[in-house]
């Protein structure tokens, strides 16, 4: 990244990489020149920044942008581990499907996974940042309670369970992926590649209590599949709200807006 390197004090490798951007850009779109660039910034080059750095900027300089990191990445990562842990118990104890034949049913649900993000990933910069996140958070966990409902009252077979599952993912896949978009831009950039390790150990910490407490609530009776779906989709719509409160709009910004860079506050230097 030319941004790093010049954060380090490589200047001639960040102008040597932008120069080559630039050159290829007008080959390939057969312009003469460019437009010279808006604004400029004064950075004092910086070695490394340890965990104080990163501490004091996630808790006292972007506390609501750390709790909008964290409300994003726990709850995703909830729903993630409680559906795939326990999509085989449900496909196999309530809908007779032999354990032979549960991958079949994984493969749609994969598929969708992947067409979430690739179909609606455009609109989070169209659109915009916040109201695509709680868009798409939102609906999984309205799509989820309803899946819940349905099931309990006995309307679902095994295809349409999966469907089911499959019409929540297909947002939640895109939502979980502007979770990690959102915590890789809204943090200064020094820090940002600790912000998103550190979110990503606690989300997972967090969520390894899903396929336990789903595990046990489905076992227990069968609505406990209603149960795990409405506390799955509750976390979805707290995820929802955090954007709508604490949500960035990040979209079409240089990153030095959006969060200015460590190396260009002099007086905070640590």
């Amino acid at each position: 990244s030319p941004r790093w390197l010049v954060t380090q004090g490589r200047v001639e490798e960040a102008e040597a990489i932008v120069r080559n951007i630039e050159d290829t850009v007008k080959l390939s779109e057969g312009l003469p020149s460019l437009p010279e660039p808006e604004g400029s910034l004064t950075l004092s080059p910086r070695t490394h920044s340890g965990f104080a750095t990163v501490a004091r900027e996630l808790l006292r300089t972007y506390p609501t942008r750390t709790v909008l990191g964290l409300s994003l990445m726990v709850s995703q990562s909830f729903l993630y581990n409680a559906i795939f842990f326990t999509f085989a118990i449900v496909l196999e104890k309530f809908y007779a499907v032999p354990a032979g034949r549960v991958g079949l049913y994984i493969i749609p649900f994969a598929v969708v996974n992947f067409l979430g993000p690739l179909l609606l990933g455009r609109f989070f910069d169209t659109v915009g940042r916040k109201p695509m996140i709680a868009l798409t958070y939102g609906l999984s966990g309205i799509l989820l309670a309803v899946t819940g409902y349905l099931f309990s009252q006995g309307y679902l077979t095994a295809v349409t369970q999966t469907v089911a599952w499959s019409a929540v993912f297909f947002f939640a896949s895109a939502g979980a992926s502007s979770a990690y978009l959102t915590v890789s831009e809204i943090f200064p950039m020094e820090i940002r590649a600790m912000a998103i390790a550190l979110f990503f150990v606690v989300a997972q910490g967090a969520a390894t209590v899903a396929p336990w407490l789903f595990g046990a609530l489905i076992e227990a009776s069968p609505m406990g599949v209603l149960y795990s779906n409405l506390i799955g989709a509750g976390l979805m719509m707290a995820g929802a709200v955090a954007a709508m409160v604490f949500g960035v709009k990040a979209e079409r910004q240089a990153l030095e807006h959006v969060a200015s860079p460590l190396s260009a506050r002099n007086d905070r230097e640590v």
